[in-house]
């Protein structure tokens, strides 16, 4: 039911859109005031343009349940429809030779109608969470099974009471209560086998299977009754803590498959979407900070002998090593030493503009000519040199799972003050949250955090 509200609304939201587009362009103060079609004509456009959303909206499963998801999933499907939903318009018009609709207003109501959904869906999902969160439109979910799996679900879903989800109870076979100190969780109301029983005569929407390996053989059992009852049924991993934030399954030869580490950035179209804001923002921030790198190349050569741009070897996307930019800030020295030494708090090998340039990241700006030519990006882990990546690899669990993605100029580990002289696994912990849930919203929230926060770094020697 709350699926053909959300898309009745949303087609009313479409209407509204429209009168305010043409109250802007043709009726307000600063608006056109010439000859125009009638508004009736404009609506006919404005009634296909609402029936291209709606059905965008069911075939890309828009309308279906968003309980478990997030804002910037519903953001991204909200931008995604009527950017498509435009592109069909256009080619409607195009084909019935509609040439007088203003382009001016068009645009208008595109922009309202991108922006004014995200606003109101924005809004919904705020007083939903609230309406939850006293007690209402909750979901009923029942546990199967009582051990360390089960018990770590129900600890997550209790910090999350906005989502709407109440734990009616546990089945398990071994244990008929909860010990010291899980007393207060919500009981143990039964045996795995009794789980027909259980769901016949009380009221359950969701069954969360959470059983170890060694209880494979009853899955099919447990499976049946739900789908015998019309329960939906989710099955948690016994070795969950091996999968990303997000699995995925894959085909093969006919059998699914659970994708360990899969990432969004696995996907053609994000992989372009992202390379392309990559060249737009590395194109526009050269230009901007042209004169700034001219006078910083200049106190370079004036504060200490050697060349301008410093180049050092670092490892990068898929493991291959490239050659980092940056504005020397230290006296010149040998290879080895800048490969394989860590700088410190009062380094003497730092020149005082050095100093200055490594505190404000400004030693950093070349690097917008890696990301023009592909070997980095905007946003992603830093990259390291091969040196520490090889002693990194054998210390921190993960580190090497950075390298799915290209490195970043600056990213969620760093925008988080993870910079510098910093914890290596926290970094590593930041970097694997990022790959596993990248969004182009979270690359820009990234970039304003940075900004936000300064680009000064008291950790940055």
């Amino acid at each position: 039911m709350l699926s053909y509200l959300y898309a009745f609304c949303d087609f009313l939201a479409i209407q509204v859109f429209f009168l305010f587009a043409w109250w802007m362009k043709f009726e307000s103060p600063w608006g056109e005031t010439g000859d125009h079609l009638t508004i009736s004509r404009y609506y006919q456009w404005t009634l296909v343009y609402s029936a291209i959303v709606i059905l965008l909206g069911v075939f890309l499963h828009f309308y279906s349940p968003k309980r478990k998801k997030t804002f910037a999933y519903e953001t991204w499907k909200i931008v995604q429809i009527h950017m498509i939903g435009f592109l069909v318009l256009i080619s409607f018009m195009f084909v019935y030779k509609e040439i007088d609709i203003s382009r001016e207003f068009l645009a208008i109501f595109i922009t309202l109608n991108v922006f004014g959904t995200c606003l109101y869906r924005l809004w919904v999902k705020f007083f939903l969470r609230k309406v939850r969160k006293r007690g209402f439109n909750k979901q009923f979910v029942l546990i199967v099974g009582a051990g360390a799996l089960g018990r770590r679900f129900y600890e997550n879903l209790q910090q999350h009471p906005e989502l709407g989800f109440e734990v009616v109870g546990f089945l398990d076979d071994f244990v008929a209560g909860h010990e010291y100190p899980y007393e207060s969780y919500k009981p143990i109301i039964g045996k795995v086998s009794e789980l027909e029983e259980v769901l016949a005569r009380v009221l359950i929407d969701e069954v969360v299977i959470a059983l170890p390996l060694n209880a494979y053989d009853k899955y099919g059992m447990l499976i049946n009754a739900c789908e015998k009852a019309g329960v939906r049924v989710m099955i948690i991993p016994d070795f969950f803590n091996y999968l990303p934030a997000r699995p995925s399954f894959d085909n093969f030869a006919g059998i699914p498959l659970i994708n360990v580490r899969d990432v969004p950035l696995d996907n053609l179209n994000n992989r372009i979407l992202k390379r392309v804001f990559d060249l737009l923002f590395s194109l526009a921030a050269i230009v901007i900070t042209s004169p700034v790198m001219l006078a910083i190349a200049i106190g370079i050569k004036l504060s200490s002998p050697g060349p301008v741009i410093f180049k050092q070897e670092r490892v990068g996307f898929n493991r291959r090593t490239f050659a980092m930019y940056k504005f020397r800030s230290m006296k010149v020295s040998d290879q080895i030493t800048a490969d394989r030494e860590w700088t410190v708090e009062n380094d003497p090998r730092r020149t005082r503009f050095g100093g200055f340039l490594r505190r404000t990241s400004l030693d950093e700006l070349p690097q917008f000519f890696n990301v023009l030519v592909g070997q980095m990006s905007v946003v992603g882990p830093r990259p390291e040199r091969p040196h520490f990546v090889e002693q990194f690899k054998e210390e921190v669990p993960k580190y090497m799972v950075k390298h799915y993605v290209r490195p970043g100029m600056t990213g969620w580990a760093q925008s988080n003050g993870l910079r510098g002289n910093t914890s290596i696994p926290d970094r590593i912990s930041f970097d694997i949250y990022y790959l596993e849930n990248w969004s182009f919203l979270f690359d820009l929230r990234i970039i304003a955090q940075t900004l936000w926060k300064g680009l000064v770094n008291k950790n940055a020697y």
